[in-house]
């Protein structure tokens, strides 16, 4: 089986899961007796906890012989931890639990980037390509899920999860190919703690991170609720399974057929488009628009999320090294889904209660940070080549 038809089925078990829980975890949260604060709470815990757990996880990660055996464990102990939180109630239940699934969870992604860039590079296909097979995994997750959990229950959500996670650890296992980890002598190459902290202590590493978290971190409001506002405007979860994929339908589009654009445009101009179209999205859905206007909103997701995703890895990736690319790709995940992420959605539960939709101002205020710092990399020259 082709490397790329491989890595992509990965990213297809990865993704049907995560096409579940970002949209459909808040409704079921909402479900189980939580405020809109709450909700918030418990989504942003992992996140802001991520700038501790994505460098543990990261030299753990780097001790074993093969890439793909820490992303086996981890799938599978996410799947664990699913079925535990079948039977929780209560607020401390469920963050702790959330806390634990959601933190190895936002490992994955970022581990098998490392394997999938390394591949692409050496075997001539575009990363998109596999990555783009995932994102397509996710819109048939987004509206199957969404219309499973109209027509029977939001538990439908957690169940789906439950399986992907556990096909998630079986593809890795089977599936992704046997690269090499640094192993545990990579301190003594460069790598390890030594690798770590001269990514944390390069102000280019941070300010490029730094800049596209922002901007990906004013996402924080949307994934949290908008499944919430839409219903509160009389939208039903069905069609909020719709509009997720439709979201992701264009990042799709992005990444499959955009390789020679993304190109020629270089991750700098990407990160500074994301960030316009950022401003721009969240601003008018401050406005709770009709459901006419939130279809060219949803397809900003192209620009919004993909073009700063794609921007993002390749910065970490030029500015970090063989012995500190997982490291680099975890730190930028921790910034992007983690910390900056994690204190959107915490603020973002107080602003649903008392605002509702108007809390994507906030949002927009984000992404305006963001673009900032992504102008000040045009005065980087280690960039430049």
């Amino acid at each position: 089986m082709p490397t790329a038809l491989r890595l992509g089925l990965v990213y297809v078990a990865l993704y049907v899961g995560n096409g579940a829980s970002t949209p459909f975890i808040p409704v079921w949260l909402s479900a189980k007796g939580l405020t809109g604060a709450q909700v918030g709470l418990v989504l942003s815990l992992p996140m802001l906890l991520q700038i501790l757990t994505s460098p543990i996880l990261a030299l753990w990660a780097d001790r074993f012989h093969l890439r793909r055996t820490p992303i086996a464990w981890l799938a599978a102990g996410t799947c664990a931890v699913y079925l535990a939180f079948a039977g929780l109630d209560g607020l401390p239940a469920l963050a702790i639990a959330w806390l634990l699934a959601a933190s190895l969870y936002m490992a994955l992604p970022p581990l098998i980037d490392v394997i999938a860039l390394s591949r692409a590079q050496a075997e001539g296909f575009s990363y998109g390509l596999p990555r783009g097979l995932g994102s397509a995994a996710y819109i048939g997750a987004a509206v199957a899920t969404g219309a499973l959990v109209t027509a029977v229950s939001v538990d439908v959500a957690l169940a789906w999860m439950i399986l992907a996670a556990g096909l998630t650890a079986l593809c890795a296992r089977f599936l992704l190919p046997p690269d090499p980890a640094p192993g545990r002598g990579a301190s003594r190459d460069g790598g390890g703690l030594a690798g770590l902290k001269t990514l944390v202590r390069d102000p280019v590493f941070l300010l490029a991170v730094g800049s596209a978290g922002l901007i990906q971190s004013a996402h924080a409001f949307y994934y949290a609720f908008s499944a919430l506002t839409w219903k509160a405007q009389g939208l039903p979860e069905s069609l909020t399974g719709l509009l997720w994929g439709l979201g992701v339908g264009v990042e799709v589009v992005f990444l499959w057929f955009g390789s020679r654009l993304q190109g020629r445009l270089g991750p700098r101009n990407l990160l500074v488009i994301g960030g316009v179209a950022g401003v721009l999205r969240w601003t008018l859905m401050a406005a709770a628009p009709p459901l006419w206007a939130l279809v060219p909103l949803q397809a900003l997701h192209a620009l919004t999320y993909t073009a700063v995703f794609l921007a993002s890895i390749q910065l970490a990736s030029r500015l970090s090294g063989p012995q500190t690319a997982s490291a680099a790709q975890l730190l930028n995940a921790a910034l992007q889904g983690g910390v900056l992420s994690g204190l959107a959605t915490l603020a973002s539960g107080p602003l649903f209660d008392s605002v509702g939709s108007g809390g994507y101002l906030a949002m927009s205020g984000m992404a305006a940070m963001g673009l900032l710092g992504a102008l000040g990399l045009y005065r980087i020259r280690r960039l430049d080549t």
